[in-house]
């Protein structure tokens, strides 16, 4: 009898810590589970990045066809529901793109773009698509003399951004970009300029 006691109080102090021990786990459980969706990668919020990449282009009414390096600084701001990002972006760039042809020297020193995205992302994969409002400068040269003007016009594109890590994401685009035509008084023309542009750039996402 008295062995029976005694095995009756151990186990129902062993139910006690247990029934105690399970409190306490509840109490610090973790906010989510891994296969909850809070664990998936989100494109949502402000962002600033740079890209870096090469434009090509050719010139209305004019041989040239300018082409060279472009670089620049992005912000944008991501809305998410779902696996569907949208979002609106800006940028603005540096140019080394010029050509030469005969006694004609046409360059773009500058490009910058306002644009509206759309995608869809497979985690922290996006695929999307990119458009709207383009500015820049179009600058003609022949025999010292030079004229630029600064032109509006449109832009298009498509690009892939990876999230590397849930502050960081590179990216990988194409921008379709035309500027509208300008009456140049040393050319005589109307004179536009249309280019492709492809870059790669990294955003820091807040």
């Amino acid at each position: 009898m008295k062995r029976f006691m005694v095995g009756a109080a151990a186990v129902a102090a062993l139910g006690s810590m247990t029934a105690q021990a399970a409190d306490f786990n509840y109490g610090r459980r973790a906010p989510y589970t891994v296969n909850q969706p809070l664990n998936a990668y989100s494109w949502a919020g402000p962002y600033l990045g740079g890209t870096l990449g090469y434009e090509w282009g050719s010139v209305a009414n004019n041989p040239t066809k300018p082409s060279g390096l472009a670089g620049g600084l992005t912000a944008g701001y991501n809305w998410q529901t779902g696996p569907w990002v949208f979002g609106a972006e800006g940028d603005i760039n540096i140019t080394g793109a010029n050509d030469t042809f005969a006694p004609w020297k046409f360059s773009n020193p500058w490009f910058g773009t306002i644009r509206g995205r759309a995608g869809y992302a497979f985690n922290n994969i996006l695929f999307y698509g990119t458009g709207g409002l383009a500015f820049g400068s179009l600058r003609a040269e022949t025999f010292g003399l030079s004229e630029s003007h600064t032109t509006v016009g449109w832009t298009l594109g498509v690009g892939t951004e990876f999230g590397l890590a849930q502050n960081w994401s590179a990216k990988i685009e194409y921008l379709y970009v035309d500027l509208d035509s300008s009456n140049f008084v040393i050319t005589g023309a109307k004179n536009d300029y249309r280019s492709g542009v492809v870059r790669a750039g990294i955003n820091f996402h807040f």
